[in-house]
């Protein structure tokens, strides 16, 4: 299937809107957003080996990101009676039921639109030939704003701890004005944003600890 790259989909773009069909019906996805946080997450092909096991984990963890704002919706590239098939399996193997939708995207249109299209894996194709999916997953905020993104090819699985870290982390940054170090996970220090400057650095965080001018770090309640 030969078609034109999009232009590359950056942080801080909007994301592109779509209408697709879904395991829960019909959708428009800026409409879908609404007001809310969204993980956008693609996967290869329904009936395979990781992406069950991936499927399974984000739905055990949903109650987690719904506490959060946050809605999940995933990607495969086949149709919804396959979906049904497949979400079945993962109950199944899992222990979990996927309650979020899953996109049927068997034309990939939504997959060019986001460039998640495989251009490396040469076997990760269809009985046409038609690439798949590689792991995409786009964290798209209240505003609509793709504020990041991550890509793995088709063998390695996600770290479903590390999604719902990132998903904290913007949050976290949002609401007090600060950045998160390598490796952060809620409760510990974080760093002042460079932007805020002098008497307003202490007022807004009495507890400041500065290593160097340029490195502030100070605690925060923990957020659930």
């Amino acid at each position: 299937m030969a078609a034109e790259r999009n232009e590359p989909l950056r942080l801080g773009t909007i994301a592109p809107n779509f209408q697709a069909e879904t395991t829960k019906g019909p959708i428009d996805f800026h409409e879908f957003i609404g007001d809310n946080w969204v993980i956008l997450f693609s996967h290869p092909e329904d009936y395979t080996p990781v992406c069950t096991t991936e499927l399974g984990e984000m739905a055990r963890l949903e109650p987690e990101f719904s506490k959060r704002g946050v809605k999940l919706i995933g990607l495969s590239a086949n149709t919804l009676g396959s979906h049904e098939g497949w979400i079945s399996d993962i109950k199944e193997v899992t222990g979990s039921q996927v309650n979020f939708p899953i996109i049927a995207d068997k034309e990939r249109k939504v997959a060019y639109l986001y460039d998640m299209i495989d251009y490396q894996d040469t076997t990760n194709v269809d009985e046409k030939g038609i690439a798949f999916t590689i792991r995409s997953v786009f964290f798209i905020d209240p505003k609509k704003t793709i504020r990041a993104i991550l890509s793995y090819p088709a063998s390695t699985g996600r770290n479903s701890a590390e999604i719902l870290r990132v998903i904290q982390s913007l949050q976290t940054g949002d609401k007090h004005k600060v950045t998160t170090p390598i490796n952060w996970v809620p409760g510990d220090d974080v760093i002042v944003h460079p932007s805020i400057k002098g008497d307003e650095a202490t007022r807004l965080f009495p507890n400041l600890r500065a290593v160097k001018p340029y490195l502030r770090f100070t605690p925060l309640p923990e957020i659930d």
